[in-house]
């Protein structure tokens, strides 16, 4: 399983430890990443993903995983939250 998050691509950085001597050793910076189940309005159904903690707090601020989605860049997005994308933009239009 990667280390990145399904919505916003957040992944892991890399940068140095240092210690008091001034030694620098290499070390990763990794995301937040939760398992959270959210739910699309429009499609009336939830979803399990693995997003960061940063993008959990955007989700809620902009009102779901729809709103997000819909305002979010394609190249951002996973396989999987790009194909949810694409069904509630189909399941809007019918509407």
């Amino acid at each position: 399983m990667s280390r990145r998050c399904e919505l916003t691509g957040k992944g892991p950085m890399v940068g140095n430890n240092v210690s008091h001597a001034n030694n620098k050793t290499k070390r990763r910076f990794l995301p937040n990443l939760n398992d959270v189940t959210l739910t699309s309005d429009v499609l009336g159904r939830s979803f399990r993903l693995r997003i960061s903690a940063a993008a959990l707090r955007t989700v809620d601020h902009r009102g779901g995983l729809d709103a997000f989605l819909a305002k979010a860049k394609d190249a951002d997005l996973s396989p999987n939250a790009l194909k949810i994308k694409k069904d509630i933009a189909k399941a809007q239009a019918a509407a």
